[in-house]
């Protein structure tokens, strides 16, 4: 389970950060990262998550996000402080192996990262969007 302080809770937080973060897809999950402002930079990452009934009915939806919770608060460090991050669960998460989920995961945010990184760099402009 994530920590109190590490969970997206309001609704409004879940929806800037699809809409303003940056978008990274995978075969099983899609991740949403919205990086901090540089006053933002020492407070937690803060993580939501989206299953929808396409993943399966409602017991299966519930693994599938204890399992991405479990997998997410390993990786928090990882992280940016003061970050938000949205993971989407896809329909192929509800069979996929704990393993799969972690690689794809794991492959997911360093992306979001690395994505972030290049729009930090002097004369670059930030880019929302689909990232390779």
């Amino acid at each position: 389970m994530l920590p109190p302080q590490n969970r997206l809770r309001r609704s409004l937080d879940h929806r800037s950060t699809v809409r303003r973060g940056i978008r990274v897809s995978r075969g099983l999950l899609v991740i949403h990262f919205l990086a901090p402002h540089t006053a933002a930079a020492n407070e937690p990452v803060r993580a939501g998550f989206v299953v929808g009934r396409a993943v399966g009915t409602a017991v299966v939806r519930n693994a599938v996000r204890r399992r991405l919770r479990h997998l997410l608060r390993d990786r928090l460090n990882r992280l940016p402080g003061g970050s938000r991050v949205v993971v989407r669960a896809g329909p192929a998460a509800a069979t996929a192996t704990s393993t799969a989920l972690a690689r794809e995961l794991d492959d997911a945010l360093d992306a979001a990262v690395a994505a972030w990184r290049r729009t930090r760099q002097p004369g670059s402009r930030p880019t929302v969007g689909a990232v390779p």
